[in-house]
């Protein structure tokens, strides 16, 4: 840890008489207000909207570079063709910064009315004075509220919205940014590094254990917009934290875009979990990367559910670069008409003793897909290095679809590695039997469905693991009929 750093101190079954119409409720989620942005960039993608954009942020000369620098590698880069169907994403038709009010509020009392309302019907304000140390809310482009309790603050506990973390320390910002996820890994990681706006900044100091998760809560509400959140968190030796990041938008006729990139550096020692609950409309490209350094001793926990968007691909991923270090990715994808969750996670073993698992669930119905897509990697001097893949997929009719593509790359001889891969089905008779016993058939599949992914829920704060039932029962709801 450098010098500057120390000093910080997520087939319809049955007969047709068996089927009950039930209409999802998606009113907490589906709606959009009449806010009218305070700025918004006319859709396009240029070197100039970077400059209107890095100008806009008061940002040191350094950073525009990276953006810029950053476009061009976008620019070259071809679009993916191994994932999902990209086809039809159209960079020119969105608006790549909406900037919706003036300040950010520094209390809740000072977020414009019309914002704050959105997040109270999402619930945030109410989460924070329950069982919240933080809470961030991103509206459109901006951190429009960042709040962390005096108890962490006095700590010496940093979190901050991403813009703010560059004005208040910019050479954390120039020594670490881009250095777990840089602008060349992938096009869309270059895309994020010229458009970024947003996200967290955290530091947790050596030793200091954090009780209570932070959550930052992103929100899109015009159509035709593209988010790029970037978030740094930096555990130092010892440290703990949970990080609960959610996802919605309004469900518009048009394609949207949300492309975050997650960097996280987990110190010696130091134990991270990092949750996502993400639920966005079904018109939602979501290309997100997350990548943590994981240090000697340490541990790395990725927790993430994918419920919504029209098209996800994110694969978050552990790099094991000391001894003894530990990482595992828990996801659950669903998948309903229209929709294709490609998801997974990456593993790689950079250094000897180091353990891994990588768990995933996945529900297709009404004709979605879901496909997992992982890498383990055991590089060379990583000796004894332990993972273990498990991949289990529920199709609900004969329409949807389930892949698996798993990678395994071996360099050392000393490993285990194992992967296990199951596919089936809800059997007519476990369906039969909860009907008899007074259940309709959308609270029925509920249950076999909130029973398939017990794992993912469990892992969760009570009242994140409530939220995340309901919609998996709303989704079911959805699915009879």
């Amino acid at each position: 840890m450098s010098e500057k750093i120390q000093h910080l101190g997520e087939k319809k079954r049955g007969t047709a008489s068996q089927q009950e119409v039930v209409e999802r409720d998606y009113t907490r989620y589906d709606f959009r207000d009449d806010h009218e942005a305070l700025h918004k960039i006319a859709p396009g993608l240029s070197p100039d909207v970077v400059k209107e954009i890095s100008k806009m942020k008061n940002e040191p000369e350094w950073m525009l570079k990276r953006r810029l620098e950053g476009l061009e590698i976008f620019l070259e880069k071809p679009t993916p063709t191994w994932g999902g169907d990209l086809s039809t994403l159209d960079y020119d038709s969105i608006s790549y910064y909406i900037k919706p009010t003036e300040e950010q509020g520094e209390s809740w009392e000072e977020v414009p009315d019309k914002i704050k309302e959105t997040f109270e019907k999402l619930g945030i304000p109410e989460a924070e004075r329950k069982f919240l140390a933080g809470a961030g809310a991103q509206y459109e482009s901006e951190a429009i509220y960042h709040n962390l309790k005096k108890e962490w603050e006095d700590r010496g506990v940093i979190f901050f919205d991403s813009d703010t973390g560059l004005q208040k320390h910019p050479d954390i910002y120039e020594e670490l940014w881009g250095t777990v996820v840089p602008s060349t890994d992938n096009k869309y990681a270059a895309m994020n590094t010229a458009f970024w706006s947003g996200g967290s900044f955290v530091y947790v100091p050596e030793g200091v254990e954090v009780t209570m998760p932070l959550q930052a809560y992103f929100r899109i509400n015009a159509a035709d917009m593209g988010q790029f959140e970037r978030t740094l968190i930096i555990l130092d030796k010892g440290a703990k934290l949970h990080y609960i990041e959610g996802c919605t938008a309004p469900t518009y006729s048009s394609k949207s875009l949300h492309s975050g990139v997650i960097e996280i550096i987990v110190k010696e020692g130091a134990d991270m979990t990092y949750t996502t609950l993400q639920n966005w409309a079904n018109n939602m490209y979501n290309l997100v990367t997350q990548r943590a350094m994981v240090h000697a001793n340490a541990s790395m926990s990725w927790v993430d559910a994918n419920l919504g968007s029209y098209l996800t691909m994110k694969y978050p991923s552990c790099y094991l670069v000391g001894e003894g270090a530990k990482g595992e990715i828990l996801s659950v994808a669903y998948a309903g008409e229209g929709q294709h969750q490609d998801t997974g996670g990456k593993i790689i073993h950079a250094a000897p003793n180091t353990t891994s698992r990588i768990t995933s669930k996945s529900i297709s119905l009404n004709g979605g897909r879901t496909s997992y897509r992982g890498l383990v990697k055991i590089g060379k001097g990583a000796t004894n290095a332990k993972c273990n893949v498990m991949c289990d997929a529920l199709l609900l009719d004969d329409k949807s679809v389930s892949d698996t593509y798993p990678y395994i790359e071996i360099e050392e001889d000393q490993v285990t590695v194992g992967h296990e891969a199951t596919v089936g089905k809800v059997g007519e008779d476990l369906l039969f039997y909860l009907r008899s016993r007074g259940l309709s058939e959308s609270e029925a599949l509920s249950l076999i469905v909130l029973g398939f992914v017990e794992e993912f829920s469990k892992t969760l704060p009570m009242e994140y693991a409530l939220e995340f039932n309901r919609l998996i029962q709303l989704e079911m709801e959805g699915s009879v009929g």
